[in-house]
């Protein structure tokens, strides 16, 4: 197609439609510094939007300043909305051409009949000049197609200008990749499409790290597909954030098989709140994880996250997926069950995609998958589960989600770990309960969750050590009164009871606790509660303390959680 030179502007417009506000797109700075290399007469503007802004107002501001080009990524979370601005710019924008870039590109390729768009697959950097000459003669091709692992000088710039921070990155999430590529092969996954791994050299890592972290920002996510898979190298970036990181939060994306004993000692010395791990587990079946060519010994990614979860200092995301090959209802319930006792902070059960051009989407005929032929592709049945299956499962999940991956009852499910409870035995009760009384409509807040947990738990033979757990819980988030459902019944002191006692006995200074001067203000910030020997005893209190009294400070812990202060009298 060729376009009138002398209508237009030589400017590029590059778009990103993200999930929520706090992301950015990493794939829009790329490009910009691609574009201004090779093509420096054409003016650039980075334009993000969210997938839950107003349409036509993006619409507008899409097709504001009569753009030579708009440049858009295609992910599966926003590819509906990429067709519809395709569709739309068409009409409002003719002689402006598209190029659509990203995991989706493909597929919107086979959809549109639009002839206003071109598509790019593959990594900006490994495109030839070709695609250049063709920009700058406004004659662009349909398609083009680069691969990064077969560009002869591989390598990736740094992304970002000084400039980026106070604009196109304010109040954002700063996206930084060290690697490229993912050692793994999981049939599910587009990293599986595109063979091999390339590790910017450190050195220059470092570099750019440091020139990230002059800004402050308040979250650095590593998209690297296994940050760890060389661990002398992993080290060495940790120790470099552990230095210069200053208060900024940085999550990894890690593989579980790859830590060693070098790592764990590391780890142990970082203080919390610094490192953020999320570990794709998928699966605990052995069958499952050799269909989806991810070998992985399940014993091995126990440990680790055992370990890891018992420094508490580092927060733990791990994935398993619903529906994947050879997994049933069954195994699947040992799956949560296995990874429940690792002890991790959250736990997400996604339901599979089938993403189109990855291996498991040419195996979808032989594992008898059906699935949304829509992004993002979600499966509705398997050889091994029917839909039925997915469908309670997927309640299950989400049942999962509201209450456990929250820091709202931290002891309650340390507290059945210890006790060896039949963790999903004890989710499918809490999701009939929720689900017969229409839970799922409502605001998941800690009050509402509470009142479930009671409900079900009230004529356990543990009841009572459990109902102390929720108080403690609910106390630890800051709370300074407690919901009708949590108020201590008969047979406990209420807690101004408590607070009135106190202030009889206690002398005019307690080391360690208040002065003379300070005594009048810590009983008026605190909150008192007497609980039992027993509740005592499960959150670590010697046991030969009888009856002992928690006080909730107004300061917050330096932890994971943030939890108030808590002391023991």
């Amino acid at each position: 197609m060729k376009i009138d030179v002398n209508t237009i502007m030589n400017s590029i417009k590059l778009v990103g439609i993200n999930g929520r506000y706090t992301h950015s797109c990493l794939a829009l700075f790329y490009l910009r510094n691609e574009l201004t290399k090779y093509c420096p007469d054409f003016k650039t503007e980075i334009l993000q939007l969210t997938i839950n802004d107003n349409y036509f107002e993006s619409l507008l501001r899409l097709s504001s300043g009569n753009p030579s080009y708009i440049f858009i990524s295609a992910a599966i979370w926003n590819s509906e909305l990429v067709e519809k601005y395709t569709r739309d710019l068409a009409i409002c924008l003719p002689d402006c051409r598209l190029v659509i870039g990203g995991p989706q590109a493909a597929v919107l390729h086979e959809k549109l009949a639009t002839t206003n768009y071109s598509i790019l697959l593959g990594a900006i950097e490994a495109v030839g000049e070709q695609f250049y000459r063709d920009l700058e003669g406004f004659c662009l091709q349909i398609k083009y197609e680069a691969n990064f692992f077969k560009k002869h000088d591989r390598g990736f710039d740094y992304p970002y200008l000084d400039s980026d921070f106070d604009t196109h990155l304010a109040n954002r999430h700063i996206y930084y990749e060290s690697s490229r590529g993912c050692l793994f092969g999981c049939s599910y996954c587009l990293s599986s499409v595109e063979k091999g791994v390339y590790h910017k050299p450190l050195e220059m890592v470092l570099k750019e790290l440091r020139d990230i972290l002059t800004h402050q920002p308040k979250i650095v996510r590593f998209i690297d597909r296994t940050f760890n898979d060389l661990p002398q190298r992993a080290l060495a970036i940790w120790q470099f954030l552990l230095d210069e990181g200053g208060d900024t939060l940085f999550h990894f994306e890690m593989a579980p098989d790859r830590f060693t004993e070098e790592m764990f000692d590391f780890l142990r010395q970082v203080e919390p709140g610094k490192f953020q791990f999320e570990i794709g587990i998928q699966s605990t079946n052995i069958a499952t994880l050799e269909a989806v060519n991810r070998p992985v010994d399940p014993a091995v990614v126990h440990n680790t996250v055992q370990k890891l979860s018992g420094m508490g200092t580092i927060h733990l995301h791990v994935d398993l997926i619903l529906g994947l090959p050879y997994e049933t209802g069954r195994t699947f319930a040992k799956s949560f069950t296995d990874v429940f006792f690792m002890g991790a902070n959250y736990i997400q059960m996604g339901l599979l995609k089938i993403l189109p051009e990855t291996p498991l989407c040419y195996s979808a005929l032989e594992f008898e998958y059906k699935h949304s032929l829509i992004p993002p592709y979600s499966v509705l049945e398997s050889r091994w589960m029917n839909f039925v299956t997915i469908q309670d499962l997927y309640w299950f999940s989400e049942c999962v989600e509201k209450f456990m991956n929250n820091r709202y009852f931290v002891l309650l499910w340390d507290y059945f770990r210890r006790t060896n409870e039949d963790i999903y035995a004890f989710f499918r009760c809490l999701l009939s309960l929720c689900q017969e009384s229409q839970f799922f409509a409502y605001a998941a807040t800690q009050e509402l969750m509470s009142q479930k947990l009671i409900a079900m738990l009230a004529n356990r033979d543990d009841g009572d050590i459990v109902k102390e757990l929720l108080r403690i819980d609910w106390l630890r988030c800051n709370h300074r009164f407690f919901p009708a459902c949590l108020v201590p019944g008969d047979g406990y002191e209420q807690p101004q009871d408590t607070k009135n006692s106190l202030v009889e006995t206690l002398p005019e200074e307690l080391e360690g606790v208040f002065t003379r001067k300070t005594r009048n203000r810590f009983f008026r910030k605190t909150y008192f509660l007497r609980i039992s020997k027993q509740a005592g005893a499960e959150i670590g209190i010697d046991e030969g303390v009888e009856q002992p009294v928690l006080c909730f400070l107004s300061d917050r812990e330096n932890a994971l959680h943030s939890y108030s202060k808590m002391l023991v009298l």
